[in-house]
């Protein structure tokens, strides 16, 4: 387990910008239903949700995907405005994925909204090889329709690595992410945390350690909310529906509409018992993930910021049949059981002819 580690200084604005799929969903989720514990403690989770994702967004770029409405500055200003608000002894908390986006003046506008000097940034790390299907997928549910395969190869092998999602590196090449904003904070104001696998709830008891928490106070939600991963069936469900909406040029508040209904009644309909469902990454794309990891992890080392937890679990050790050869594609051809398909399709179905 992770060493505990000195509170910040009372007054201090915490900020959690990811990245994506880096545990973010469990934390959140456990500073959001433990708000009133946390004030308890003299704590303030800012914002009214799990997350401020359109404050976020509105300062950094993008697009909540669960939401049909556009974020706006305003959502930025009244998020600063409850920072300002929480008093100069209160520790504020803000966390939201959605910064990692951020590019660097975004970063400084970011810092100087929250706070300034009393900013402290942190940065949540798992490893890069299994970011990369996490990542595809919610690429997918945004609305993408490229296949794994094509997609790892515009990532990894095809300099200068943007198409078809240019935001991935910006987000996941966490060497430069970690620099961006060490360069307007300073070393000293940012923390890395590693989520290790083997602990899953160690990234927790570390943000606790932070902020002079009771251990065990945050914990993970248990109102049924879930942000589990789509199996390779099921994503290949859904980029074929997104790749037929295109075609068919339907309005993309409609297309949102119908992806949304049909990644909830894919995970309603069906509960992934098999390791064989999940996406596979192919071999080439581990070892070169690898070497990336490896990069990154020294240029993280020789950035001077506080690490908790182990950089060197974030380059794992080679798996069997990871030994160079001819490149293969990602998996078999995905398959899903014929109840859930059609349980999703049908919930597709409905909300497009629900859609205004």
């Amino acid at each position: 387990m992770a060493q505990r580690q000195g509170a910040l200084p009372p007054g201090t604005r915490l900020v959690h910008i990811g990245p994506h799929k880096t545990g973010t969903t469990t934390l959140q989720g456990a500073f959001h239903r433990s708000r009133r514990a946390l004030a308890a403690h003299g704590v303030r989770y800012a914002g009214a949700s799990r997350q401020p994702a359109h404050a976020a967004a509105a300062i950094a770029g993008g697009t909540p995907v669960h939401s049909l409405e556009a974020p706006s500055m305003a959502h930025w200003e009244k998020l600063c405005a409850e920072v300002a608000g929480a008093g100069r002894r209160r520790r504020v908390v803000v966390s939201s994925e959605r910064f990692a986006n951020a590019d660097a003046a975004a970063v400084r506008a970011v810092v100087d909204g929250l706070g300034g000097e009393r900013v402290h940034v942190v940065v949540t790390l798992r490893p890069l090889v299994k970011i990369l299907p996490s990542q595809w997928q919610e690429y997918i549910k945004s609305g993408h329709q490229h296949t794994y395969d094509k997609w790892l190869d515009g990532m990894l092998r095809r300099p200068p690595y943007r198409k078809p999602t240019p935001s991935f590196w910006r987000r996941h090449r966490h060497d430069e992410l970690v620099a961006r904003w060490a360069d307007a904070v300073g070393a000293d104001r940012l923390t890395v945390v590693v989520v290790d696998q083997a602990e899953p709830l160690a990234h927790l008891r570390a943000f606790e350690g932070l902020l002079g928490l009771p251990d065990g106070l945050l914990e993970p939600e248990q109102d049924g909310f879930t942000n589990r991963s789509l199996t390779a069936g099921e994503v290949e469900v859904l980029r074929l529906v997104n790749r037929e909406l295109a075609r068919a040029e339907r309005p993309a508040p409609e297309r949102k509409l119908v992806r949304e209904a049909l990644v909830r009644c894919l995970r309603g309909a069906h509960v992934p018992k098999d390791p064989a469902e999940r996406i596979a990454t192919p071999a080439w794309a581990r070892r070169a993930a690898a070497e990336v990891s490896a990069e990154m992890v020294a240029g993280i080392r020789k950035s001077g910021v506080r690490v908790v937890g182990d950089l060197d679990t974030l380059v794992p050790e080679p798996a069997a049949g990871d030994s160079a050869g001819p490149v293969e594609s990602a998996a078999a051809e995905p398959s899903l059981p014929v109840g859930a398909a059609y349980a999703a399709v049908t919930g597709a179905l409905l909300a497009a002819a629900e859609a205004p």
